[in-house]
């Protein structure tokens, strides 16, 4: 049930009878044998009953906030031994039958029974616990509140089931990493592309934000990181949904940032630091004795030169399977290998058959943003369901072409369509292809799509007619603003003075159109729309192209404003890219530049907040036009 986290609270439920025996059609599909046919509605539910260990409480929480969320039930939590009527009791229990595909006993599984009292969860763990919750909400959302008499044993089929984000070459903010709950990484790649001199100017990013002078220099990109604070929030939010957050490092290879940080430990491809180099290995030392206490999972990923030095620091290892034995690595048994490329190893010969555990990623689930010449930018959904995640398994989204190449929701975008489906495999379920095609569209109970509802097509409407302070949506779905401090002259809003106009919304997701007049009165930049997601700008410093500013990262519009009157539509459709393209710096076959279209969220949340001039006519539409 890896990733239930993601797409937890809208999936399908359907009961499939193969000879007495019966199985949810949920993703990942639950194992369910069906008694007496009768059901129980959990619109009955007068309380979620637990015990302690506090963790098991926070899962409860959060599993009452999903209730509330996902099925409109307030659903109050009690302290008991016993569940009571009408009540969902979260408990822990020592079943013997919660094991992986391996025959090992596994703490994440969980037993599920359901009567006419009410419904007991009974988890390994309490991360056991979480699971069966996520079964139980799944079930009762797609299948009319009523879920039937039964009784379920579930557990997953491996241990290590997730995604890999590479942060480095791109940044994301904490709410995006939250909402995937994601990875966390720092490098860059084909540099060799480059001049030592280009290499140094490369845009590479170490993420982690600390004050401890000995790392002083080596993050340089202020508004582009994490503090400790940013991170301990993530993880413990990630943690609420049942996903472990493990940071990697990377060295010798892909470190670009230390180098550029440290140029002396570097060799003559500047991506790589030189292990003989005196200052390397205690330079690693410290950067890693400064950040190993923002983290709060058990493994870290590093070479073997640090095992030893990690493991006195309470930590385990992980290293990418680049260098084998037969190569000449004599790298401890202590250390997990994680697999990548057959190019590089073979994972069962070289590692698993000399007593190594191994983690599968392999590269045929790779995805790089935006291009690549190998490598797809979008799950394969047949390598999904044909191909085998047997060991454990993560897939990896790497961003070869830095930060420019995608916006953040682009992240997204290449995982959506299939990752549902991966997460049933990587558990060990047995959902179909054809069963995924039919549901696929129910499994979006959280809004990384940033839907509004509307009755209509037409989602809000401004016109500008008096000088209220609030202006009335004419689309008829109430999403009336708030003016700011601006005046209304004519039927337009007059921005100046940092006066700003507020809605009720964030952002728009595929699809939509937004448009609008506006009239600038001054050369100096300004925001004619910002939102959770992005931002877009009246020029940018010196710049005067229209600007999109999304994850901190720029992307300039081959389109600037004239000094009068001037309709401005953003429309973006067909679920890839707007009808405007931005100017992409890719470093496809060295230093080039390359028209690539770019999908952005509308920003929805102020209007023209640090513009100046006139504004007329503000209309969003859920169609590409």
């Amino acid at each position: 049930m890896a990733l239930h986290s993601l797409w937890h609270s809208l999936c399908w439920f359907l009961a499939l009878s193969i000879t007495g025996y019966s199985r949810f059609l949920t993703v990942p599909t639950t194992p369910f044998i069906e008694r007496n046919g009768t059901s129980f509605s959990i619109r009955q539910l007068a309380s979620i009953v637990t015990l302690i260990p506090p963790t098991l409480h926070e899962f409860a929480t959060t599993f009452q906030e999903d209730l509330r969320s996902s099925l409109g039930l307030e659903v109050p939590i009690t302290f008991n031994k016993k569940r009571g009527r009408n009540a969902i009791f979260l408990t822990l229990t020592n079943h013997t039958s919660f094991q992986d595909a391996a025959g090992r006993w596994t703490s994440e599984g969980y037993a599920l029974d359901i009567d006419s009292h009410g419904i007991t969860i009974a988890g390994a763990s309490p991360l056991g616990v979480w699971w069966g919750s996520r079964s139980v909400i799944q079930a009762a959302v797609l299948n009319g509140y009523a879920l039937p008499h039964g009784s379920a044993v579930d557990a997953p089929g491996w241990s290590s089931r997730g995604v890999m984000l590479d942060v480095g070459r791109h940044y994301y903010p904490p709410h995006f990493l939250i909402e995937l709950c994601s990875y966390f990484d720092n490098l860059y790649n084909n540099v060799d592309l480059y001049s030592t001199q280009a290499s140094m100017e490369l845009y590479a990013a170490f993420r982690p934000w600390s004050e401890d002078p000995a790392l002083a220099g080596l993050n340089n990109r202020a508004n582009d990181t994490y503090t400790q604070a940013q991170f301990d929030q993530i993880q413990h939010q990630c943690a609420r949904r049942g996903v472990t957050i493990i940071p990697e490092i990377e060295a010798p290879g892909h470190a670009l940032a230390i180098v550029q940080w440290r140029p002396e430990l570097g060799l003559k491809d500047l991506s790589m630091l030189n292990i003989s180099h005196p200052e390397t290995i205690p330079t690693m030392k410290t950067i890693w004795k400064t950040l190993l206490p923002w983290f709060h999972s058990k493994t870290t990923g590093f070479v073997n030169q640090l095992n030893d030095y990690i493991k006195d620091l309470g930590k385990a290892v992980r290293i990418w399977g680049t260098f084998t034995l037969a190569q000449g690595a004599n790298v401890s048994k202590d250390v997990s290998i994680q697999h990548w490329e057959y190019f590089e190893d073979n994972p069962y010969f070289d590692y698993i058959h000399n007593g190594y555990n191994v983690l599968n990623s392999d590269d045929a689930f790779y995805i790089v943003g935006k291009w690549s010449g190998s490598y797809p930018q979008y799950l394969n959904k047949t390598r999904v369901f044909y191909g085998n995640p047997a060991g454990g398994h993560i897939t990896a989204l790497w961003n070869d072409y830095g930060p420019n190449a995608t916006t953040v929701s682009e992240a997204y975008y290449s995982w959506r369509p299939v990752l549902p489906a991966l997460a049933d495999k990587q558990w060990g379920g047995d959902l179909l292809e054809a069963e995924y095609d039919e549901v696929f569209h129910k499994i979006h109970g959280q809004n990384p799509d940033r839907r509004i509802s509307s009755k209509g097509k037409r989602i809000l409407e401004y016109h500008f007619q008096n000088s209220s302070s609030t202006v009335a949506d004419l689309s008829g779905n109430d999403y009336h603003g708030t003016i700011h401090g601006c005046q209304i002259q004519h039927s337009a809003i007059i921005f100046s003075d940092q006066c700003y106009l507020q809605t009720p919304l964030d952002s728009k997701g595929r699809d939509y159109t937004l448009s609008f007049s506006v009239k600038p009165t001054s050369s100096v930049p300004g925001a004619l729309f910002t939102g959770l997601d992005s931002a877009l700008l009246n020029g940018n410093g010196s710049i005067s192209n229209i600007t999109l500013v999304s994850g901190g990262n720029a992307y300039s519009l081959n389109y600037s404003l004239p000094g009068n009157k001037t309709f401005l539509r953003v429309s973006e459709g067909n679920g890839a890219q707007t009808s405007l393209e931005f100017l992409t710096r890719l470093g496809v076959n060295g230093d080039s530049l390359v028209w690539a279209p770019i999908a952005i969220e509308a920003p929805l949340a102020r209007v023209a907040e640090g513009f100046t001039g006139m504004m007329r006519a503000v209309s969003l539409w859920g169609v590409a036009k």
